[in-house]
Parts: C-alpha cells; sequence; structure tokens
C-alpha cells in the first residue's frame, strides 16, 4: 500500500445505486470510500423526475460526506440543476459550508451520459466538497 493510499486527502466515489418505485418516487444510495477501506454511505428520497433523482442524489452523497467528518463540518445543499450543454448534459451543484465560522459557498460540476444524471449529481457533489473536506475527515 501506497503513503496516498493510507491517507489521502479527499473522499473517492465507490458506489451509486438509484432504486425507482411505482408510486413515482426513488431513493438514490451513495457510498464513498477515505482510506484504509473506510466507506461512508448516504441515501436521500425524492421524486422520479430529472430534477428530483438530481437532488436526492446530491442529498445522499452530502450525507455521506458528512459521516465521513463524523459532523465536524457541516454542509447544506443550496441546489442541483442538470443542465443541456452542447448536446450532453452537465450536473452542476451548490454547497454551502462554514470555515472558521464564514460562510463559503461551493460550486461542483460534472459532465454525464443521458441516462445518468443522478449518478452526476453525486460527483459534481465530490467535485464540490473535496476541496475543503480532507481537513475534516476523522482519523
Amino acid at each position: 500500500m501506497s503513503e496516498n493510499d493510507e491517507r489521502r486527502e479527499r473522499l473517492r466515489f465507490e458506489n451509486f445505486q438509484l432504486i425507482r418505485f411505482p408510486n413515482g418516487r426513488s431513493r438514490a444510495q451513495v457510498r464513498v470510500d477515505w482510506t484504509q477501506g473506510r466507506t461512508y454511505s448516504g441515501e436521500a428520497e425524492g421524486n422520479q423526475t430529472l430534477e428530483g433523482e438530481v437532488r436526492s442524489a446530491a442529498d445522499a452523497t452530502l450525507k455521506a460526506a458528512a459521516g465521513a467528518t463524523e459532523g465536524r463540518l457541516e454542509l447544506d445543499l443550496r441546489g442541483a440543476k442538470a443542465l443541456r450543454v452542447f448536446d450532453a448534459w452537465v450536473v452542476v451543484v451548490m454547497v454551502r459550508t462554514w470555515v472558521d465560522d464564514k460562510p463559503l459557498q461551493l460550486l461542483g460540476a460534472y459532465p454525464c451520459p443521458d441516462e445518468d444524471t443522478p449518478r452526476g449529481a453525486a460527483m459534481a457533489v465530490l467535485d464540490a466538497t473535496n476541496r475543503v473536506i480532507g481537513g475534516y475527515l476523522t482519523d
């Protein structure tokens, strides 16, 4: 195992699952990995629409990220949007956190295939939060 595997400063995406129910609801489940086999999971439900699935996937990823910090970093999803840009989907998220008691807006984006916008939302959240999360990951 290399030094980078022993102590990483970023969360790594491990697994995503979206379950669609007959009643028009969906559930996003996200698992992220930090180091030495430590995994953290998050889950959120939403409507079975493009916006609902993107939002629930982003919420689930934030829950997993917050679990990795054991509550030492507060993360608040301000918005999640799938945009059609140049004939492709791009998911953009905005997350608010506080560093030294000052609010900080984090922006993340991820390009994704047509049917994979919810997974793209999970990746966009990691793109945003991994910029500051390293100092809050628990040993």
